[in-house]
């Protein structure tokens, strides 16, 4: 989209010129990064589900397979770590790992000396998947980045990893509030 002085302007700089014309006194600054990175996300969703898809599991899936596939020699955790590595709550993790062992993916097997806890195990046929997976997967990742230079990727995965503890370090100062 082109704006007025005919240079392109994305959705979110469209929204962000709006906004200065309705409301100029109101900071709309972290919509630069906020909102494009919302859209960003979004159109990787779209195309990262449409990969999943292809191969008959879900992002979900994908998360607990790739966690247990970096499990070497053993590509077994317990739910917990598995939990913790994933970002999901123990319930969450028991209906992902339902599912998995349904499709023969895990198996599931409670330790010899403590039964609270379970270990959770790729199966062959799980391990040939996640690897398929993951070629794809990467492969698509680095499609997904063919227009933006290799200088930038570096910069701006730095940017990200800035992002991501800004947001932690607010999160945490309004939990202690």
């Amino acid at each position: 989209m082109a704006g007025e002085d005919g240079e392109f302007v994305d959705g979110v700089g469209e929204i962000i010129r709006q906004w200065a014309q309705t409301r100029p006194e109101l900071d709309v600054s972290g919509l630069e990064i906020f909102g494009r990175l919302h859209r960003s996300f979004l159109l990787y969703r779209s195309q990262i589900h449409s990969l999943f898809e292809r191969f008959g599991t879900n992002e979900a899936g994908f998360d607990v397979l790739a966690c247990l596939r970096r499990a070497e020699p053993t590509y077994r955790r317990t739910a917990g770590e598995l939990a913790k590595m994933t970002l999901v709550t123990t319930g969450g993790l028991t209906l992902r790992v339902n599912r998995l062992e349904e499709a023969g993916l895990v198996t599931r097997e409670r330790d010899d000396v403590d039964a609270r806890v379970v270990y959770v195990t790729l199966t062959d046929i799980g391990r040939k998947l996640i690897d398929d997976v993951a070629d794809a997967h990467f492969a698509e990742l680095t499609h997904m980045l063919a227009g933006v230079p290799a200088r930038h990727r570096r910069e701006l995965a730095d940017l990200l990893s800035e992002l991501e503890g800004s947001l932690r370090a607010a999160d945490e100062s309004r939990q202690n509030s």
